[in-house]
């Protein structure tokens, strides 16, 4: 007897683009590879066709949804795992997931992220980065692409240096808009972002990394120079063995926290 479709209308203002290719829904779960010790957190479950799939075989899952008319659907179709089942109505972007960390497990967090909020929303998630031992998100592959950039390629910025600062960032493979229903019009991709133990290149001051980042590519097309006028000049930048007529996209990200670092020490020394 085959199931009928429950039925839920994708809202617009919510970004909802609903997962229903069993293959692909497998390929993730294989790539997420969850085990019953698991605490996983799913971000956006939608109409559950990736929490089933999760929740038969991890010990505990937390899902937060925003669409009020899901947490019914989602209540009633999960209703036998109520004692690891979860739901929480929030907005990812305001939840605080440390609140999940009840007993000092890691969180792994999943989710189908809708493309309107993805980049705000993996700014928020880098925060608890502490807390966490694995992401893995469906994204648009553009800004997979952008999570993944190394110095010197077109998708290389902010994003990018502020997530590899935190985590180690693999592209797994592209998801075709047929995946979904309604279908996007881009293509998808799956993203893997594992936070480090210990940070490879441990800013003095994250925020004002965070600063200098936004300011070197506050206008791309310019140079250090001119970007990084409002915060340093260009003679430091050469005593930091930085040439400043090199465009941001260029450095790495030790060298972003290397102008931070300096910034930072010049901050202390004037206080």
């Amino acid at each position: 007897m085959s199931k009928k479709p429950i039925a839920h209308k994708a809202r617009k203002r919510f970004g909802q683009n609903f997962l229903h290719d069993a293959g692909i829904i497998r390929r993730i779960v294989r790539a997420i590879h969850p085990k019953p010790a698991d605490h996983l957190v799913e971000i956006g479950p939608g109409l559950g066709a990736l929490t089933e799939e999760l929740l038969s075989e991890a010990g505990a899952l937390d899902a937060i949804e925003l669409d009020r008319d899901l947490i019914p659907v989602l209540r009633t179709k999960f209703f036998r795992y109520e004692d690891n089942f979860r739901i929480h109505e929030a907005d990812a972007l305001k939840f605080d997931f440390a609140s999940l960390c009840t007993d000092g497990q890691p969180l792994r967090i999943v989710g189908n992220l809708p493309y309107n909020i993805s980049t705000p929303l993996i700014f928020h998630l880098l925060s608890f980065s502490g807390k966490v031992s694995d992401m893995h998100f469906m994204l648009q592959n553009e800004v997979v692409d952008r999570l993944a950039a190394q110095p010197g390629e077109n998708h290389y910025g902010r994003l990018g240096i502020m997530a590899q600062y935190y985590c180690q960032v693999e592209k797994l493979f592209i998801v075709p808009p047929g995946a979904f229903n309604p279908a996007p019009k881009v293509d998808s991709a799956i993203v893997r972002m594992t936070p480090y133990a210990t940070l490879p290149c441990p800013a003095k001051d994250v925020t004002k990394l965070q600063e200098v980042v936004r300011t070197a590519f506050s206008q791309r097309r310019k140079t250090l120079r001119n970007n990084l006028k409002p915060l340093i000049d260009a003679a430091t930048l050469e005593t930091l063995e930085i040439d400043p007529q090199l465009r941001p996209e260029r450095l790495t990200l030790e060298e972003f926290v290397r102008i931070s670092d300096a910034l930072s020490d010049t901050d202390q020394e004037e206080h």
